[in-house]
């Protein structure tokens, strides 16, 4: 596998800066794809509430995971759609904050189900053998009813 770094994943999602909070794809196929983040330790992440980063922010560390996965598998299928978070639920979590964990977060998300219109993916986010947040996002696809059309002059 090609090495998937914080550059290469800032370049294709649309979460720029202090947003992009992953550090690298360390592994992808089809169906599910895996990410390690240590932005949770930064006190300048656009996240944080009161200095503080709580534990519901692990979903958006698993949104921008699926986010990579899509662009992953538009790079395959030449075919690109935007995808929009439109619920998360079953979420369970194991510990109030992020920010106080001393070490990378790996991100787990799975394709579950899906077609042109939406996306089922499950999450979780570890701390090493620790599960700190897991559920179900939907995602749906081009939600503005738009798609891509050629220029034409």
């Amino acid at each position: 596998m090609k090495f998937l770094d914080h550059a290469w994943i800032a370049s294709r999602i649309p979460h720029k800066g202090s947003m992009c909070l992953l550090d690298r794809v360390t592994d992808w196929n089809e169906t599910r794809i895996v990410c390690k983040a240590n932005s949770h330790r930064s006190p300048d992440n656009p996240l944080r509430q009161e200095g503080r980063l709580g534990i519901t922010t692990g979903v958006e560390y698993a949104a921008q995971a699926m986010a990579v996965h899509g662009v992953l598998l538009a790079d395959n299928d030449k075919s690109h759609a935007t995808g929009y978070l439109t619920s998360v639920r079953n979420v369970h979590w194991n510990r109030n904050r992020l920010d106080e964990l001393d070490g990378e977060i790996e991100v787990h998300a799975e394709r579950l189900s899906g077609n042109e219109i939406s996306i089922l993916y499950s999450f979780r986010v570890f701390f090493g053998e620790e599960v700190l947040i897991e559920g179900k996002a939907s995602i749906m696809l081009n939600a503005t009813g738009s798609s891509k059309k050629e220029k034409t002059s």
